[in-house]
């Protein structure tokens, strides 16, 4: 069939091949496997390509195709139209180019190399292939977690936005499966969030089946909210039209939920308003179909960007009690405002407060119908990964969970990784109360893991640094100050009634950092060197007393 395939190529481009020129090429061609095979050149120029069925439109991407090559295969999933002739349409390609003498078509999506590449982090989600940033449609449905996110599948930069679709049994181990959401004619897949419609008041469900819901952004054409349901969590319907119509260029990523006491939902949408000011528009619904806008809170202008992009809208109970409960909204920077909610009007009492202070941690979101009825939280985590020949490019942070607390500055978001990641542990060293300064061992000398799970508890004393490197990477922290600093990013870290507390994560593309019982989250993107696997802890300038030390060694995910 490939070879069919080339042939027709070949004829229908009219390949002159002493001629450089540019030109289109159109072919007809057998379906007789899941997937094509798309060969791709990290850098090389962007191609537009179609894929039609009689003369329908069915997807339509650009993609950095390997004229011979290629770095990698983007897998374009065809199944669902296994047996039929579809057209095949670039719009440009140099008449001497080979591109298409390496498509293949495969019944499998699967190469040797996958989740094998040297930056592939171990214990965080990343793409099988292409590009990721926002997490999106966070939902518990059916027995599994549910994680959609911002996808190219065709190349290792943003583009071509699609939801991709992972799932997992356990939060912390995660199986890829096709596109959930593919570009249309109203525009491309932005971010937005997903709900289980339990009552059914959408009525896309069935008395069996309650109907998972996807409210996403139809950008860069229409920019209107969508929404796409499934009954099983695998195959998504999109209505024939949009939900909520355009109010400005660039509003989007509808977050919605259930407001129990006015027994309706609640989108929340990002608005740009004139100006370039920032604004949270929030609207209600009774069927999930048409919306009414009741109130809006504004935030920053420009570069201030309180309240920009990615709303997240949830309420927690102070210390746990159930009878003391705040409304928490966050952008995209983790920026956020603690009020009320009446069911159409948040009103903040607290404003610009900060929950993470990490470097590229953006657009979390949090896990709507958890079963265990926590609030748990995953962001993206921007990593260092566009290198070389790699298929994939970004990466997720470790599930979290979030709590409201009551702290000395008054109440406070704290994060605290899941228990689940629990199930990474493998071999553990656990050090007992000791002294320590930049005279004594180091007590970590005989450890050595390329990831690694870390808890210390440690009395500063008279010490004015402590310092704990990890695989080569010094995480400092300022007795006097209280504040960490990893790699030039710095953070305050309270203290806790004398001590100081870290939880750390280490992975090949960086460290997450909890410190202070979850006050302070220090999430830092960094290569660490292969070849470094050490971990050194000393105290300078006085000595300090290590209460305690755990160690994990941590198993891959993959």
């Amino acid at each position: 069939m490939i070879k069919k395939l080339i042939l027709l190529l070949l004829l229908c481009g009219g390949i002159a091949k002493s001629s450089l020129a540019q030109q289109a090429f159109t072919t007809t061609f057998d379906v007789e496997k899941q997937y094509i095979k798309i060969p791709v050149k990290n850098g090389a120029t962007k191609r537009n390509v179609e894929i039609k069925l009689n003369n329908e439109k069915l997807r339509w991407f650009n993609v950095e195709l390997a004229d011979e090559n290629p770095d990698w295969y983007a897998y374009l999933y065809v199944g669902d139209w296994k047996g039929s002739k579809l057209t095949l349409t670039v719009d440009a390609l140099p008449a001497d180019s080979k591109a298409f003498s390496q498509v293949q078509q495969a019944e499998q999506n699967t190469e040797e190399r996958d989740y094998k590449e040297p930056l592939r982090a171990q214990f965080h989600f990343s793409p099988l292939r292409g590009w990721v940033n926002d997490p999106n449609g966070l939902v518990y449905y059916k027995g599994e977690y549910h994680l959609f996110f911002q996808h190219n599948p065709y190349g290792v930069n943003w583009g071509n936005m699609h939801w991709g679709h992972a799932v997992s049994k356990d939060l912390v181990h995660w199986k890829q499966l096709d596109e959930a959401l593919y570009p249309d004619n109203f525009g491309t897949m932005f971010s937005g969030g997903a709900v289980v419609d339990v009552d059914n008041t959408s009525g896309l469900g069935t008395a069996k089946d309650k109907p998972m819901v996807l409210f996403y952004t139809a950008a860069e054409k229409a920019w209107e909210q969508g929404l796409a349901y499934s009954l099983d969590g695998r195959t998504f319907t999109k209505l024939p039209n949009t939900i909520l119509d355009k109010i400005t260029d660039g509003n989007r990523d509808p977050k919605v939920i259930w407001h129990e006491p006015s027994k309706h939902w609640v989108m929340v949408l990002y608005v740009t308003e004139p100006d370039n000011l920032h604004t949270m528009h929030f609207f209600t619904s009774t069927d999930m179909k048409s919306w009414t806008f009741t109130s809006k809170i504004v935030g920053g202008r420009g570069d201030d960007r309180y309240m920009h992009e990615c709303p997240e809208f949830f309420e927690l109970a102070v210390d746990g009690d159930s009878k003391n409960k705040k409304w928490i909204l966050t952008g995209a920077d983790s920026q956020y405002a603690i009020g009320t909610f009446d069911g159409k009007t948040f009103t903040p009492e607290e404003e610009r407060l900060f929950s993470q202070h990490g470097r590229d941690y953006y657009a979390a979101q949090t896990f709507s119908n958890e079963p265990k009825g926590r609030r748990v939280e995953i962001g993206w985590w921007r990593t260092h990964t566009n290198q070389g020949n790699n298929s994939f490019n970004q990466s997720m942070s470790v599930p979290m969970e979030i709590k409201l607390k009551k702290t000395a500055k008054g109440l406070r978001l704290v994060r605290i990784p899941v228990k689940e990641l629990q199930v990474l542990r493998n071999k553990s060293t656990k050090i007992k109360k000791k002294n320590i300064s930049a005279e004594t061992a180091n007590v970590l000398s005989g450890l050595s893991s390329e990831t690694a799970e870390i808890q210390l508890v440690l009395k500063p004393n008279d010490s004015k640094k402590i310092q704990l490197v990890v695989r080569g990477l010094a995480i400092n922290y300022d007795v006097a100050k209280q504040e960490l600093e990893i790699d030039k990013v710095k953070a305050h870290a309270p203290l806790i009634d004398g001590k100081l507390d870290l939880h750390l994560f280490v992975d090949r593309t960086g460290v997450e950092v909890f410190a202070a019982k979850g006050e302070t989250y220090m999430p830092v993107n960094y290569n660490l060197k292969a070849e470094n696997l050490s971990y050194e802890l000393r105290a300078e300038g006085g000595s300090a007393t290590l209460e305690s030390l755990e160690f994990y060694t941590l198993k891959s995910i993959w």
